[in-house]
């Protein structure tokens, strides 16, 4: 898998082990993350700063004694609080974390909620990405410590991640500190992206420690952050000899009068995005409302579901986006099904995913038949009335329905996820607060229809159109609606496929340390 790659806590895990037997000890690899951290810290305090480190028994622990000693080397006044379990001393520290206490030589005190009162620093490395419990009892009562005196003005600095926050899923495990800054090591972890976990790490910064970016082939991720190099060769530029039709054609289907607001969203972001030609099929009363909001659209009149059936079937097609104002009716199934039967690319939103929830065996059935590619666009509601017995985190449900329906899901929200049904995931990260609108589905849908009308690759198109749909949000700023969004289609596109090899590389390389807020 191409971008910036995400890993799990195992297969991180698995980056140390392979690092480790390549000749790199853990305890090299400790210090330089201990280092990183205290780097971070330093560029915004300087000595006689009060800063208390706390630590957990595992490494993420042995990490804050590194941070501690360098920290005091540099004039910090320092003290650990090691969070025990009942009946553990510190001689009960292990490997690697042990031999960095050993290293320490400074005060240590037993965790207890009341030292961090009048802390001008808090270092959080009580629990690292790996956590996969609930956080209860006396950890519980330091995270609302360290929370209550970040709220008293300490700046909490999380080794990794934030302490409660599952690294694989982004939950929140019982409770979870709040931080400012987070520092991790040599790749992200799926809990930075996903909500709630990336609204507790604050700025995120990203540290390389000494693992060869190698060890990614070996581990093989499936899962990536969104970003140029996914789909950087899938950008809307048209070639100069092409024309409407060699651009591609998509039909986008339109509901009745009161409700064709939608269908021309998407219509007209269809065309932004890449189709040469769109052609709007709305029932009559709506065909002068539609022909008079883009003379651009091709206004086709379809009185019933069975005339849309007939226009979906026109061979130039590539591209139909069928939801977004269509109706609930029993008789909508008929043009969702003869879609479905058909050869082009298709975007099932809104509506359309509700037809398919009534029928699911037969349309994941279709799916898995046709050539070519299906987009199932839902919201948390849409995706459970589809998928009513899919649990887990956002991404493994994302995962599964795509599997199971043989079809891209874009599972929306501030942590968009879209999966392929082979496995692969992407996380989009750039959505921003102005997509939160009524309307702004609508042309996300009709994004990816126009890409898919461009004949872009299904996953490709999807996390492009995902991007664009958060740059425009981005450019059209708060209290837009959806209109201006679609409008400020033209701004994304004027500034250009931003370049494949960003601060994340094309195989996720990284160098230095890399903030992102």
């Amino acid at each position: 898998m191409q971008g910036e790659l995400l890993l799990t806590p195992a297969e991180m895990s698995r980056a140390d082990a392979l690092t480790i037997a390549a000749g790199i000890s853990g305890e090299r690899l400790m210090e330089n993350a201990g280092y990183a951290v205290a780097d971070v810290i330093c560029a915004r305090f300087s000595q006689g700063a009060r800063a208390i480190v706390l630590c957990g028994m595992g490494n993420n622990g042995g990490d804050g004694f590194v941070i501690a000693r360098v920290l005091r080397q540099r004039g910090f006044v320092v003290r650990v609080a090691l969070a025990l379990p009942e009946g553990m001393t510190v001689r009960d520290l292990k490997g690697d974390a042990a031999g960095a206490e050993r290293s320490w030589r400074g005060e240590t005190v037993p965790a207890t909620p009341a030292l961090f009162d009048g802390a001008t620093v808090i270092v959080d490395a009580l629990y690292g990405a790996g956590l996969s419990r609930d956080v209860s009892g006396r950890d519980a009562q330091l995270i609302a410590a360290v929370n209550a005196a970040r709220a008293e003005g300490a700046r909490v600095y999380a080794v990794d991640l934030p302490s409660g926050i599952d690294g694989r899923t982004g939950e929140v495990r019982g409770t979870a500190v709040l931080a400012d800054e987070t520092v991790t090591f040599f790749r992200r972890k799926p809990g930075h992206l996903l909500l709630p976990g990336r609204t507790h790490c604050g700025r995120l910064r990203l540290a390389q420690i000494g693992i060869d970016s190698g060890v990614l082939a070996k581990i093989a991720p499936n899962t990536a952050a969104n970003g140029p190099a996914l789909w950087a060769n899938c950008w809307p530029a048209a070639a100069v000899d092409s024309h409407k039709y060699s651009r591609g054609a998509a039909l986008v289907a339109s509901g009745p009068l009161p409700s064709c607001g939608a269908a021309r969203l998407a219509a007209e972001a269809t065309l932004r995005a890449g189709a040469g030609i769109v052609t709007v099929a709305t029932p009559p009363d709506a065909v002068a409302t539609v022909a008079g909001w883009r003379a651009a659209f091709v206004v086709r009149p379809a009185a019933d579901m069975a005339e849309l059936a007939a226009l979906l079937g026109e061979p130039r097609l590539r591209a139909a986006v069928l939801g977004p104002g269509l109706g609930l009716g029993d008789d909508v199934w008929l043009a969702v099904r003869a879609a479905l039967e058909g050869r082009m690319a298709l975007v099932l939103d809104a509506d359309a995913i509700t037809q398919a929830s009534r029928h699911p065996e037969e349309t994941f059935a279709l799916i898995k038949k046709r050539e070519g590619g299906v987009v199932f666009t839902p919201h948390e509601g849409e995706f459970g009335r589809l998928f009513p017995d899919v649990g887990g985190s956002k991404l493994d449900r994302a995962r599964e329905a795509a599997a199971r329906s043989g079809a891209v899901v874009l599972l929306k929200g501030p942590d968009t996820v879209i999966a392929h049904p082979d496995g692969r995931a992407v996380i989009n990260e750039n959505g921003t607060a102005a997509l939160a609108t009524a309307g702004s589905g609508d042309v996300l849908a009709g994004i990816i229809g126009g890409l898919l009308a461009a004949d872009r690759p299904a996953f490709e198109a999807v996390a492009l159109a995902t991007w664009m749909h958060g740059e425009a949000g981005r450019m059209a700023g708060p209290g837009s609606l959806a209109d201006e969004i679609a409008a400020a289609l033209r701004g994304v596109l004027a500034a250009g496929c931003p370049e494949a090899q960003m601060a994340f590389g094309g195989e996720g390389e990284v160098d230095g340390l890399i903030a992102t807020d």
